[in-house]
């Protein structure tokens, strides 16, 4: 498993559309639905990476203190599921369950939902204003597996918390760090380098 860091998609970039099957309900989820919202938080995450499963129960309780504030929350998987079968709409769902995730976990199979947003790792986090322009992208906080800092989503939620106050979020942002997005064989993206 390569660990590669976040490409820094432009702050101001807009949220790239998407419309993906969440694996839960099995309802469609667009980007759409979160117009009208304080803040929309697009996370790709999988089940198998060592850096995701360290914050999982983390992002659940960032959820749990935003989505009440008004802030729209997605994840989303975009890993070959033929190569890495832990990581199939199943898988994902089970996880989901067991986790007790209260935003949608979508499944990115055709990839190009990861491509659009120019997402390498997994975690790969980017929130984006009520206008849908990026204000935030990078890393959830300084924990990672193995080097003992509590997992605290520091980074994350002072972006969160600047920008339900109405201040501007800091551009200085420290890049997201985890394993690489498996893509299908032929289907990297040009930015892909490892």
């Amino acid at each position: 498993m390569a660990a590669v860091n976040s490409t820094m998609l432009e702050l101001g970039t807009e949220a790239p559309g998407f419309s993906l099957t969440d694996t839960v309900s099995g309802k469609e989820v667009s980007k759409d639905q979160f117009r009208g919202k304080k803040a929309l938080l697009v996370m790709f995450i999988c089940n198998h990476c060592p850096y995701v499963k360290h914050i999982k129960e983390a992002l659940v309780d960032y959820a749990d203190d935003y989505q009440p504030k008004g802030v729209g929350i997605v994840a989303i998987s975009s890993n070959d599921v033929e190569n890495y079968p832990d990581d199939s709409p199943d898988k994902m769902k089970e996880d989901a369950e067991r986790f007790g995730y209260p935003f949608p976990y979508l499944f990115d199979e055709t990839q190009e939902v990861a491509k659009a947003y120019r997402a390498a790792c997994t975690p790969d986090f980017y929130l984006f204003d009520g206008d849908l322009q990026l204000a935030y992208r990078g890393q959830f906080d300084n924990s990672r597996p193995k080097n003992n800092k509590p997992v605290t989503g520091r980074d994350l939620r002072e972006a969160t918390d600047k920008m339900l106050a109405g201040e501007s979020v800091s551009e200085e942002q420290v890049p997201s760090i985890g394993c690489n997005i498996k893509w299908k064989k032929g289907n990297e993206p040009d930015y892909y380098s490892v």
